[in-house]
């Protein structure tokens, strides 16, 4: 049985999964008292983990936003970034980009059949890609399927267990949305509408029926 987590790290998890959050939306979503909300964000701030910002709102006092910090974000696994970019710098050094190339369609490859086994072509768009999110979850990308009122669906990414090798190599990014795209089937777009690499909190993707 997997212990539960702490109070500490559900204020971590929930700023990594929702972005900035003043300490009574905190306090809302977690079931504490504002002021229990606030000890644990501050506590996240002394340990490095969150930076707050004062925001003016339409009305009334500016209002105090908590985020996770660099050092916040890095506490969420990496897929070992390190090793990962050794590994590509290596196969820059023996085999050039073509190389590299081969191995990301490789992985493109295995990724494309692993989630076909996933995802049925009969179901609705909703369903394929909420099969979609869960398989890409449990690769540690925190993700999750989102109904629109328009009828199009978004796959948030909260998390990039391989931003670093997407930083040093933006193929596996275009890779990504290549397999996306190919594995949904042809009654539905595919575009990506927040990016991390480009400045954004997380990946998003957006699915509209064709």
């Amino acid at each position: 049985m997997s212990t539960p987590a702490s109070t500490f790290e559900q204020v971590l998890f929930l700023l990594k999964m929702r972005g900035a959050q003043t300490a009574q939306q905190v306090a809302a979503l977690l079931d504490l008292t504002s002021m229990g909300a606030r000890r644990q964000l501050e506590m996240a701030q002394e340990k490095g983990l969150a930076d707050c910002a004062d925001t003016a709102d339409k009305v009334g006092r500016p209002a105090r936003r908590w985020s996770l910090s660099a050092s916040g974000h890095a506490r969420f696994p990496d897929r070992h970034a390190e090793l990962t970019l050794e590994l590509i710098a290596q196969v820059r050094s023996l085999f050039g980009e073509a190389g590299l190339d081969k191995l990301i369609a490789a992985r493109e490859a295995s990724s494309e059949a692993a989630y076909r086994r996933q995802l049925d072509p009969g179901t609705s768009l909703l369903q394929r890609v909420d099969s979609l999110a869960r398989a890409r979850d449990s690769e540690g990308y925190m993700a999750q399927a989102e109904a629109q009122d328009d009828g199009s669906v978004l796959l948030v990414e909260n998390h990039c267990p391989i931003c670093a090798a997407a930083s040093a190599c933006q193929n596996f990014c275009r890779s990504e949305l290549a397999i996306f795209k190919s594995v949904l089937g042809d009654d539905c777009t595919v575009e990506r509408s927040e990016y991390l690499l480009g400045g954004g909190r997380r990946c998003v993707y957006r699915i509209r029926p064709a």
